[in-house]
């Protein structure tokens, strides 16, 4: 892992990626199935290093399934077709996920065989604003402190790839605003691609650099986010009227009646 100084300053991410960078990550007719049922039925998607994808879909569509595959979780799944990742890969899942008998410290540092791996670690929970924590139970921390610690457990290894599973669906409203603008400083400043899972349509328009609708098993829309439209550090976007079409193009594309939506 690179050093980096404890905390972040805040900085609006980059939403501009070259169109001729050779993608990170690369998959081709990707299926997957349980049974006779497919799941994914032919994906095909590229990420570019540094570019941050958020994947939407209605339940079922495969989203998880893609993000399982891709991090080597679906060992035991019937599927074809071709992945290519790179080394480093880390997952933040909705669920932090933290062993409850073992210190904030211990959580991210578990599996780290570095020689420094208890500095790295304090340094990755100061970026995350819990400094001072590291000798905390899982059971004294709040929902999103949890999660908090789950982004330093999967940034502390420098990953080139985060996958990350509805990191924020079941943290309240305030918390989800303020878990997007700390992913956001956090992916300036380690810098991976990242492949978000989200059922939230403003979440993806807040974060991503490029939009992906699953449906049925296939890439149904990709969609750009403008730097513009997407959500800003302060919190708003520039273009009002683009980010609002945009949002209306996704319900429509995710099946939503947008008349009823906007009501």
């Amino acid at each position: 892992m690179a050093a980096h100084a404890g905390g972040l300053t805040a900085v609006a991410p980059s939403r501009t990626k070259a169109p001729t960078e050779a993608p990170l990550v690369s998959v081709r007719g990707l299926v997957r199935g349980f049974g006779p049922k497919g799941v994914l039925n032919g994906v095909d998607l590229d990420i570019a290093p540094g570019e941050f994808v958020a994947l939407l879909g209605p339940s079922g569509c495969g989203k998880s399934t893609l993000l399982r595959a891709l991090a080597g979780l679906d060992h035991d799944v019937k599927g074809s077709g071709v992945i290519n990742v790179p080394d480093r890969v880390s997952v933040a899942f909705q669920d932090s996920r933290l062993l409850p008998w073992d210190t904030v410290l211990g959580n991210v540092t578990l599996g780290l065989g570095d020689h420094d791996a208890d500095t790295k670690a304090r340094r990755a929970l100061a970026e995350v604003g819990l400094a001072g924590r590291e000798k905390s139970w899982p059971h004294e921390l709040s929902g999103g402190e949890q999660q908090r610690v789950a982004l330093a457990r999967s940034l502390v290894r420098e990953p080139q790839l985060l996958l990350a599973d509805e990191p924020f669906g079941a943290l309240d409203a305030l918390t989800r605003i303020k878990m997007h603008g700390l992913l956001r400083d956090l992916v300036a400043a380690h810098r991976p691609a990242v492949l978000l899972v989200t059922h939230d349509v403003d979440e993806a328009i807040a974060l991503a650099h490029r939009i992906v609708v699953l449906d049925s098993g296939r890439v149904a829309t990709v969609r750009a986010v403008a730097p513009e439209i997407g959500t800003s550090a302060a919190g708003t976007p520039t273009d009002a009227a683009g980010h609002e079409a945009l949002r209306r193009d996704l319900l429509t594309a995710l099946g939503v009646d947008v008349t009823v939506a906007s009501h």
